[in-house]
């Protein structure tokens, strides 16, 4: 047999169509690419509007430092209510009721995979808005959505030959990946929180659209890991205890601190306002306690990149935590749109480091590693994805060697947190 005719075979099922299997792996390196693309655009576009806003693009932290007390009250208060605005103007201005889902974690677990671009677009500008006024949202998950809408707005024309609702999946891998350079870790959390049953079959395009992304991501970005690390001693046998002991407290801290960001919702929801005073009384909050720590503006990766760096005192570190907290509950009770997953790290750093200080006598010199099993152990506590959580802060610091002590620690937070808590930080999706 020639083989032209062996190629072909290989390439088309019984009706001459491109076999379903070689559609799947160009359909998620398609959705890898896009994914990357599309974090990168919002990523420039908001590094572009942080200078032209605040001098320099050197975060939101930096910008919250540089500004007198009043600016950074007012800013933040301002973003809210542009925001609340926008999405405000943009439900009304809806002609026809909404045939999808506008959440790319509801458009995957029970929809066909057709996201509301419309919708969706909204809830990303308003992202932005918050964002770049300091808002303590993360931006990555208007990032995510961004890179499923465009996957499902594309894929959503090959349908007929594609799996939409794989497609869009791979699409929020790339989009994780691209946010967080970590394609390993971002591929769990399609498996461990979006498709569930679905997983086993589909983890191999979505591996492939999040190797694509990060692979794109660092040709555009050039950098290997998303924060870097202080050198530290390698764990002892005194430190694997205490990560796995700080697996238990965390357990019991992911949460309250749900249920923190549950009761904040309850309590903008009890004032009854209109949609964008509701938005800027959030960013005022963000803004008061900002006066505080500069630390209180933004999603928290610049506090989080200078714990890992240079550990800070614990009353700093205390303060830092207190202000973020009140922060986060301001944002996301108002309703902003955005992630929590970013402010959840700097919350899991934080307590970290004061496990850092309260051990520093038993394991001296293996600070930053604590620091990096905090975010470890809490972002399990929070989403009961213990092996997401594990590898997503080992591929985001780059310290593999923290695996064999950091993976236990967050099964057995993810697995107290489960009882006391039954719903994970997305089950609201």
């Amino acid at each position: 047999m020639p083989a032209s005719v062996r190629l072909a075979k290989l390439r088309s099922g019984p009706a001459g169509r491109l076999d379903p299997q070689l559609l799947r792996v160009l359909a998620a390196i398609a959705a890898g690419v896009i994914g990357a693309l599309a974090v990168w655009v919002f990523h420039q576009v908001l590094e572009h509007a942080e200078t032209w806003l605040y001098g320099h693009s050197d975060g939101l932290v930096a910008a919250a430092r540089g500004l007198p007390a009043w600016q950074r009250i007012v800013t933040p208060m301002l973003g809210g209510l542009a925001a609340g605005t926008l999405l405000w103007r943009w439900n009304r201005s809806r002609a026809t009721p909404v045939r999808h889902a506008d959440d790319y974690i509801e458009a995957v677990t029970i929809g066909d995979g057709r996201l509301d671009l419309r919708g969706g677009l909204g809830k990303v500008g308003a992202c932005f808005l918050v964002v770049v006024a300091g808002g303590a949202v993360g931006r990555e998950g208007a990032m995510v959505l961004l890179a499923a809408l465009a996957c499902s707005f594309i894929g959503a024309r090959w349908r007929h030959l594609i799996d939409l609702k794989l497609t869009v999946a791979c699409g929020v891998a790339a989009g994780f990946a691209a946010a967080y350079h970590a394609p390993l870790a971002s591929s769990l959390f399609i498996a461990e929180v979006l498709l569930g049953s679905l997983a086993l079959a589909a983890i191999g395009p979505v591996i492939l659209a999040a190797v694509t992304s990060a692979l794109i991501t660092h040709a555009l970005a050039g950098d290997a890991t998303l924060y870097q690390v202080a050198a530290s001693t390698p764990l002892d046998t005194t430190g694997l205890a205490l990560v796995a002991l700080a697996g238990v407290v965390a357990g019991v801290l992911g949460p309250l601190f749900l249920f923190w960001l549950d009761g904040s919702k309850v309590a903008f929801a009890r004032l009854g306002w209109p949609q964008p005073l509701t938005l800027a009384a959030g960013g005022l909050v963000v803004g008061l306690v900002s006066v505080l720590r500069p630390e209180a503006w933004g999603n928290g990766y610049s506090a989080v990149q200078a714990l890992l760096l240079e550990p800070a005192t614990w009353q700093i570190v205390v303060l830092i935590l207190l202000c973020k907290l009140i922060a986060v509950a301001g944002s996301i009770g108002s309703g902003a749109p955005g992630g929590v997953f970013t402010p959840t790290l700097l919350v899991g750093a934080a307590f970290g480091q004061l496990l850092t200080h309260l051990a520093a006598p038993l394991v001296p010199g293996s600070g930053q590693l604590f620091t990096i099993a905090g975010m470890g152990v809490f972002l399990a506590a929070t989403t009961h994805a213990p092996v997401m959580s594990a590898l997503m802060v080992l591929e985001m610091t780059g310290q593999v060697q923290l695996l064999l002590a950091l993976l236990p620690a967050c099964v057995i937070a993810a697995g107290i947190a489960r009882r006391l808590r039954a719903a994970s930080v997305y089950a609201g999706h």
